[in-house]
């Protein structure tokens, strides 16, 4: 496995992250192209938490395939699922997916983050697309990352090392702005960008739970940073117990920087 693939795995303990999300919530800009009798691809399910809901929405006449690396991620969401039955989840790597029935949609949430060749899976997926098909992707522009009051600079510091850990082997930490390129880049028409931030404030009913999303890559993804070499032990944990600290004291807001992106595939 190379370094890119290492660090894009899962670490043990954040499948409740994937769980806890939903279609409404965390990809809602597709909602409306959601057709009754369609064939959707998800490329990283995961545990198939907002797969679920374009199955519900698609109805028993549509078709949906959802596909992830992780095995594990892969076997839990077909425990959860196994009662809609037309929705099938496969552990797949999408440069090695291929089916002879092609798809009116593909999506891919949060998911190009964590490769190293985005482009060429972009590219992959245009394979997999009936004429006039549509590509969707949401992820992040990580270098937009805003919290208001500023965190302890511990965490800044974690987060300038997690930044660098992640392009050092070529993941794009601005990838949102680069997404709508790779579609011109690949032909693809009527591409359209939605800006969909997530912004959190304190009298939000999820506002711990989402604002701790940075404790917790600390706790799982940090000891990656440690084995790696980007921070040490004393700073992981120094980072976990100023900023818990934080989000229960001064913590008002968090915003990530998040798009989607679609293209229409003619041919």
């Amino acid at each position: 496995m190379d370094k890119a693939k290492d660090r894009a795995v899962m670490p043990k303990g954040t499948a409740s992250i994937l769980e806890n999300r939903s279609l409404a919530n965390d990809y809602s800009t597709i909602v409306p192209i959601l057709k009754k009798g369609i064939k959707v691809l998800d490329v990283g399910c995961g545990t198939g938490a907002i797969t679920r809901g374009i199955a519900d929405l698609v109805g028993e006449e549509g078709q949906v395939v959802g596909i992830d690396t992780s095995e594990d991620l892969i076997n839990i969401g077909k425990n959860c699922n196994e009662h809609i039955e037309n929705l099938n989840l496969y552990c797949e790597n999408i440069f090695e997916f291929n089916t002879e029935s092609k798809f009116d949609l593909v999506v891919s949430a949060r998911v190009f983050q964590w490769l190293e060749n985005p482009k060429d899976a972009l590219h992959k997926i245009k394979t997999l697309l009936k004429p006039n098909g549509i590509a969707s992707i949401l992820d992040y522009n990580h270098t937009k990352l805003e919290w208001h009051p500023a965190p302890p600079k511990s965490m800044h510091k974690f987060y300038s090392a997690f930044l660098k850990w992640r392009s050092d082997v070529g993941m794009k930490n601005q990838l949102a702005l680069d997404i709508p390129n790779y579609f011109k880049e690949l032909g693809f028409t009527s591409i359209e960008t939605i800006h969909v931030n997530e912004c959190y404030k304190k009298e939000d009913s999820n506002f711990i739970s989402k604002i701790g999303i940075w404790k917790t890559v600390a706790e799982t993804r940090g000891k990656q940073l440690v084995k790696d070499g980007y921070i040490n032990e004393l700073e992981r944990l120094e980072t976990i117990e100023e900023y818990s600290s934080w989000i229960e004291s001064d913590a008002q807001e968090m915003t990530m920087n998040l798009s989607e992106t679609r293209g229409t595939i003619s041919r």
